[in-house]
C-alpha cells in the first residue's frame, strides 16, 4: 500500500516598498485580500512602539531606550475580514491610536535606531514565515524579505502624497491642516531616506510604479497581473 505523502505548499512572499502616501498599505491590504494572503503592516509595529514610547516619555534621542522598550514590548497584528488589520499593544487594541498625527511625527525617529529595526526585523520574518504573505513598509525588499517572490515599489508626486495623507487624517482628526501634513510628509522623507539602517530605496529587481494617476483599484491590477503573469478584470 503506496503511502501517503502530504505535499509541502510553498510560502510565497510579496514585499511592497515606498514612501509615506505612496498607496502601499491600502493597495497591500486589497491585494492580500484578492490573493487570500496574510498582511503584514510592517509600519503599523513600528507606529506602536512609538506610542508607547510616547506614552511612557521617552525621548526619541534615545536609541537605546527604544531598542529595550521594543524588546520588552508585545505587538500583534490581526487580519480582520475586510482586509485591515487590528493592531494589539501588549494586548489593547491601538488600530486607531497609532494613526494620529503625534505618531506620525515621531515614527521615523523611532524607526531609524538600529536596535529597534533589528528586533523588528526578527519578528517580520517570523510572521512571515508562517503563511503566504503580502507585507509593505520601507525595506521589506532590501533587508526584510531580499529574497520575495515579487517585490514593488509605489511612488507618487509629492504634492499627491499629501493630498492623499490629508484626505486619510481628515477621517479621523480633526483640525489637521495641508501645512502640517506636508511638513511632516516632507520631514519623514528626509529621514527614511538619509537613515544609515535600512533607508527607504527601491531594490534593484523591484518593478516601479508610479501611482500619481492611478486609482487604488487599477494599482492593485497592474499587481495582481504581473505576479500571477496574465490580465486580469476587475
Amino acid at each position: 500500500m503506496a503511502s501517503k505523502v502530504k505535499a509541502k505548499v510553498r510560502k510565497i512572499i510579496i514585499a511592497i516598498d515606498g514612501p509615506a502616501g505612496a498607496g502601499k498599505s491600502t493597495v497591500a491590504k486589497l491585494l492580500a485580500k484578492r490573493m487570500k494572503f496574510l498582511y503584514i503592516d510592517t509600519g503599523a509595529m513600528y507606529r506602536a512602539l512609538t506610542l508607547k514610547a510616547i506614552r511612557k516619555g521617552i525621548n526619541f534621542a534615545q536609541g537605546r531606550q527604544l531598542t529595550g522598550l521594543a524588546k520588552k514590548t508585545r505587538i500583534d497584528l490581526e487580519n480582520k475580514s475586510d482586509g485591515a488589520i487590528r493592531v494589539l499593544l501588549d494586548g489593547e487594541d491601538v488600530s486607531l491610536d497609532i494613526r494620529k498625527p503625534n505618531i506620525s511625527r515621531f515614527v521615523s525617529d523611532t524607526a531609524k535606531v538600529p536596535g529597534v529595526r533589528k528586533e523588528m526585523l526578527t519578528r517580520q520574518r517570523e510572521l512571515g514565515s508562517k503563511a503566504s504573505c503580502v507585507l509593505d513598509g520601507r525595506d521589506i525588499g532590501t533587508v526584510v524579505f531580499p529574497y520575495a517572490d515579487k517585490k514593488f515599489f509605489l511612488d507618487a508626486d509629492f504634492k499627491e502624497r499629501v493630498r492623499r495623507r490629508h484626505k486619510e487624517l481628515k477621517e479621523t482628526v480633526q483640525g489637521v491642516s495641508w501645512e502640517d501634513v506636508e511638513k511632516d510628509l516632507r520631514n519623514r522623507d528626509t529621514i527614511d531616506s538619509s537613515r544609515k539602517c535600512a533607508p527607504l530605496k527601491q531594490a534593484k529587481d523591484a518593478i516601479y510604479i508610479d501611482t500619481t494617476e492611478m486609482t487604488i483599484e487599477g494599482t492593485v491590477k497592474v499587481l495582481l497581473e504581473n505576479i500571477l503573469g496574465s490580465s486580469v478584470d476587475n
